[in-house]
């Protein structure tokens, strides 16, 4: 169980400052989803005459938002989960059980990182249909963003949980070594759990 409690600690410390980022970067595109949202809301309904770019760019706000802080909510539990069969089985059964839906899931989670992988590439192909850097304000031409940006998110998400999901891992295998009172705690964060 030495290996695994050493493979355990780089695997927290990297989530804790990891997901700590992420989740700044994530409130700062949902604050910044909101005031592109309220700015197309009044471009529409006071001054009558609708934006192109607010709505893919909220669009984009939001998968970034989602794929930064996706992680978190699953590292601290919440997800919201149907946990009725776990509470009724004893513990090392509920143990085992867990660990076979962690792997489970580490499977999609890789499947997911290399077919998000597979849209940044071809991402880079297509530009966004409205969105672009307004460079011809400082004298250039504008520059159309590439829709791999858009994409980057579901890989950087996928490779998160990926993370997270085989840190869990490793915490579950020394919950079943009966070393749970043992294991280190992770940086708790607002995130609120599931019930």
């Amino acid at each position: 169980m030495g290996v695994v409690r050493g493979l355990l600690v780089p695997f927290g410390l990297w989530n804790d400052w990891a997901l700590a980022a992420a989740r700044v970067i994530a409130l700062a595109a949902l604050g910044a989803m909101v005031v592109v949202i309220l700015t197309q809301v009044f471009f529409r309904y006071v001054l009558n005459d609708a934006l192109p770019w607010p709505d893919e760019a909220a669009r984009f706000l939001m998968l970034w938002m989602t794929g930064l802080a996706a992680p978190t909510a699953f590292r601290h539990g919440g997800f919201v989960a149907i946990d009725m069969v776990r509470t009724l089985l004893p513990a090392t059964v509920a143990g085992v059980l867990n660990l076979i839906l962690l792997a489970m899931s580490l499977t999609v989670l890789l499947v997911g990182a290399q077919l998000g992988w597979t849209h940044v590439n071809s991402g880079w192909l297509f530009n966004s249909s409205s969105l672009r850097l307004p460079l011809d304000m400082v004298g250039g031409e504008p520059v159309r963003i590439k829709l791999a940006w858009m994409y980057l998110s579901l890989f950087t998400g996928m490779v998160l949980l990926t993370v997270v999901n085989v840190e869990l891992i490793l915490r579950e295998v020394l919950c079943l070594a009966g070393e749970a009172a043992r294991l280190p705690s992770y940086a708790r964060s607002d995130v609120p759990e599931a019930e």
